[in-house]
């Protein structure tokens, strides 16, 4: 019986896995060097839309990030807010802030996701700019919210820094995947 060589067996297999699942393999290689690469693989290999190009990359990661931010930011409306009646005066404001802030964020990753959407040849330099500029804002966003909970109360901070933590992480890959897009110059995407 003739050997195969462990190397050419190796290519072989991974040739044939690369033919399977070409969306897989753009989220595994796109995710690689993203701030949270875990997070990155885990949110978009779940990911229930189509994935078959950096925009749909793009896209498929505002989204995720949209919905993480208008989970907590109804979290904190309803959740925390309405348990603020106990709560100190600068709880009270750190709060509010932060409903704002995640209000804004939410408005700017919409943005970004029609932005996204519409995008053209002629205009493709400058709507990739406004996309990282709304992304970026709504990651500001985030950490000025966290920002407001240095001097409360470690119950308070715990949960608010859990949520929006979580969405910062996802915001921030979805800014690598519009910086991956806005690579591509406009072409295959």
């Amino acid at each position: 019986m003739a050997q195969i060589p462990l190397f050419l067996l190796f290519s072989t297999l991974l040739l044939r896995s690369a033919a399977a699942s070409p969306p897989q393999d753009l989220v595994r290689s796109s995710c690689l060097n993203a701030s949270y690469p875990s997070l990155c693989l885990r949110t978009l290999s779940s990911y229930s839309g189509p994935i078959n190009t950096p925009r749909d990359l793009a896209q498929a990661a505002v989204k995720v990030s949209l919905a993480r931010a208008r989970k907590a930011s109804s979290y904190l409306t309803t959740n925390v807010t309405a348990a603020a009646a106990g709560k100190s005066g600068r709880e009270r404001a750190a709060l509010s802030d932060c409903v704002e802030q995640m209000a804004e964020s939410v408005d700017e990753l919409s943005r970004t996701l029609g932005e996204l959407k519409h995008l053209r040849g002629e205009t493709f330099e400058f709507q990739m700019s406004n996309a990282r500029t709304w992304v970026s804002a709504a990651l500001t966003n985030e950490d000025t919210c966290l920002d407001g909970f240095r001097a409360v109360a470690e119950k308070v901070k715990s949960d608010v820094k859990k949520t929006i933590t979580d969405v910062a992480k996802v915001t921030s890959n979805a800014l690598y995947m519009i910086r991956k897009l806005d690579e591509t110059g406009g072409t295959n995407w």
